[in-house]
Order: C-alpha cells, then structure tokens, then sequence
C-alpha cells in the first residue's frame, strides 16, 4: 500500500537540496544495516564499482585525489565520492574533473526520495552522510565510470561506504580523532579503521606503530596481502615557491615527481597512492609510468596546503585535529619562516582545541580567532581563553564571523607577511569563497 502513495514528482534543485539537508539532523549513526537497505531498494548500484575505498585520519583527501588524478591521465573515466565538501555541495561527487550538476541531483533526488520516505516511516530513517553515499553510487553507476575512489566519511568499519567490494583498500596515517566515537585511543581508532579491509583485497597503509599492528594483525586474518609506506619510502628533493619535488620508492622502480600540493607530508600521500596504483597495475590495469608522472603534477586539492594570493601570501589549510595542525606546523616553519604569521583560526567545539593551539600558536606573530557559520563551531572568545592560557604574550583579535576575519587579518597584513587560516574545514571554505570572490565585510 505504502508504494502507491509515493510521490515521485521531480523536485526542483533547491527543492531538492532542502529535502537533502533535512536529514542533516540525525547526524552520525553508525551501522550498515539502513545504507544496505537503502542500496538494495535502489539495486545496489555499488556492486558494479570498481573501487578504491581510503580511509584514514590525515590525508585521505589528498590520496583520493592523486590516485583519480593518475587513473585519468591513464585514460580512464574516473569517480570521484569525497567528504566533506569544502565550498559546494557538488565537490563531494566528481566524475572526470566535472561535479555533479544541480539539475542531476535533483533527478538524483527524486528517484531516492520514495524509498527513504518509506524507510523513515518504519522508523528506519537513513542519515544525510548514508542518503549522500547511496547518491554518489547511484551516479557513477549511471555514468558507468572505469573506476570509483571513494573516501570514508568518519571511521571504517561501519562508515557507510563500507558496503563495497573494493579492488585495493587504503589506510592513510591514524590518529586520535573523533574518540566520542571511534574510541579513546589509538588501537580503537585503527581497529575501526581497518574495519575496512576485506577478505583477499590488497591493502596499502601509512599507519605507524600500535595503529600498524592491528592493521596487520586485520590483514592476516583476511589473508589480505599488505604494503607498508614509512619514511624510507619517500624522500623531499626540492621545494621552490609553489611547487615541490619528491622521490618516491614503488615497488618496482623509483618515480620522480613534482606537485603543487604543498607540505614534506605529501610526500606520504604521493607515496601511499603510488603504492595503491600499482596494486592496480598488478591486477593488469594499465598505467604508464607518464601517466603517474603527470597525474600526480596535475592534481589539485582546494582548501588543503592551498595558496590562494601571493600579496600578501594567503595560505588555506584545512587542519581540523592535532595531527592535521602539527603538519600544518612543520610546514610552516620549514617552509615559510622568513615571513610575519597572520594566522586566522577557527575551530569545531568537540575538537581537542587545547592541543590544536598550543602547537599552532607558536607560529603566529598575530592570532585572529573567529568561527565559521557552522553550528558546532567555537566560541572566538573561548578559544582567545585557551590562548591565553597558554600564552598571555601572544596578540589576539576576536571577530565574530570569516568575513570580518580576513579582513582584519588583510587591515594588518604586509605584502611580506602569511595570513595562514585554518582549523576547520567549514572555516577554510567560508575564508575561500571570501578571498576567491575579493569580497569581505566593510
């Protein structure tokens, strides 16, 4: 009776976005069994993808983006599925460079709604993260994409992308992050993590320490053949302005390659999407060592080691957890310590905000703390305490909102100071869409 009731009329794109983000209330809900539902009602369009799953706590982004970069320089049509997004909904599904257009969405919408209205009224309500996912396969099943690179959203094993069968599964670098959920400790953490790994599925990891044993000791028990990238896999050879270059080890040769991403930590990524590359090419895909090259030279990541404006140098990263903040930190000062740090600042309220600070403070010459217009980010005047705190020394402006904040920290600027923002990624987008745009508050 249910079905004859359903209404099945196309919704326009805002409609369709509204109907979207109403389910943004439910939250986090972890648990395959509402996305394995949901998928079926839709004929599991998953199961068709040829899939490259990455999880991982830092870098997963960058990693998903170098490996789409090199299967597309190779000549395959090649999806995209990310989270978050920074600036447009759009960026979370790519497929071959170009979003997810509004009027696909919305006919994405339509074709969805019926089931999971049904499912809401069992008392089965899907979140917005397990609806998007079950969206982002639908699309590249429609476009009939060669490959999928799919990111987690939070965690592994009951992250709802973690319904697919993928060729290779990647585990980036892990650390303590989201320990509401995923657990207080690091050997928590990476058990969720490698919750992703399947039985006989090559794996590629950049974990370390108690994170790598249990990665292994997962591997071992799903006879999944496993490789390890550590810094011995890949060395910095230069790095000029808004370029660098690294060496990178595979397993059967040595790859020289340049990228605009910026950080010594990219050298990992690289070296973690090499690795997952050539796990492909020993299943027979096809990939010329050119199309590794220049995959990698032509991949960009908006909102992550970004530089967005040369006078004054503006750099966007969007660091969100200590890990996140310590790269960002080294990068900083090993590659920026000639210049005045402007650094803008503003952070999500359930994240460890002490430790974030008192490893990125110390870089700055000034601090503007503010918040994105994101609901659970922090108070600017809560993270002015935690500052002082720390250091009572270090000069302080609070602005209410992004806008204001960059232009305080453009009233301030020299041509020869970094305004550096960062903290969250919803700080990092609202600040780009800002400074892309040249508008700010009066």
């Amino acid at each position: 009776m249910c079905s004859t009731l359903r209404d099945t009329s196309p919704l326009s794109s805002p409609d369709a976005s509204a109907w979207l983000y109403s389910f943004d209330k439910y939250g986090w809900v972890f648990g395959l069994e509402r996305i394995t539902v949901l998928l079926e009602k839709l004929g599991n369009p998953q199961s068709g993808l040829r899939v490259i799953h990455v999880a991982g706590s830092n870098g997963k982004g960058s990693v998903c983006k170098y490996i789409s970069s090199i299967l597309q320089k190779a000549g395959y049509t090649v999806g995209l599925y990310l989270s978050p997004h920074i600036e447009r909904f759009s960026e979370r599904i790519v497929v071959g460079n170009k979003e997810i257009s509004a009027e696909d969405l919305a006919m994405l919408v339509s074709e969805i709604r019926p089931f999971v209205e049904d499912m809401k009224q069992q008392g089965n309500t899907p979140t917005f993260f397990e609806i998007v996912t079950a969206l982002g396969f639908l699309y590249l099943k429609n476009l009939a994409v060669d490959y999928a690179v799919v990111e987690v959203g939070l965690g592994g094993r009951f992250d709802a992308t973690n319904v697919v069968n993928p060729l290779v599964s990647v585990i980036t670098n892990i650390s303590l992050e989201h320990t509401a959920i995923l657990g207080k400790d690091i050997v928590s953490i990476a058990r969720e993590k490698a919750g992703i790994i399947k039985d006989y599925v090559p794996v590629v990891t950049a974990a370390r320490d108690d994170a790598k044993e249990i990665i292994e000791q997962v591997a071992k028990e799903r006879n999944a053949p496993i490789v390890h990238i550590d810094q011995t896999t890949w060395k910095r050879v230069f790095y000029k302005g808004e370029h660098q270059g690294f060496v990178v080890q595979g397993s059967f040769k040595d790859y020289t390659v340049k990228t605009s991403l910026l950080g010594r930590h990219q050298g990992e990524n690289i070296a973690v999407a090499l690795a997952a590359v050539e796990q492909l090419q020993m299943t027979g895909v096809y990939i010329a060592d050119n199309d590794i090259i220049d995959g990698i030279a032509a991949t960009s990541h908006p909102g992550r080691m970004e530089i967005v404006s040369e006078v004054p140098l503006v750099l966007l990263d969007g660091a969100h957890n200590p890990a996140g903040i310590r790269m960002l930190t080294e990068t900083i000062q090993e590659d920026f310590s000639s210049h005045r740090i402007i650094l803008v600042l503003g952070v999500l309220q359930e994240k460890d905000i002490k430790s974030m600070v008192s490893m990125i403070v110390p870089c700055a010459d000034v601090v503007i703390v503010t918040k994105s217009t994101n609901p659970r980010a922090a108070d600017p005047s809560l993270l002015k305490e935690v500052i002082a705190d720390f250091d009572i020394h270090t000069t302080v402006f609070v602005e209410p909102s992004i806008p204001e904040a960059i232009t305080q920290a453009r009233r301030i600027a020299t041509q020869k100071d970094l305004i550096c923002v960062t903290g969250s990624l919803f700080t990092v987008g609202e600040a780009r869409t800002v400074l892309l745009s040249g508008t700010s508050s009066a």
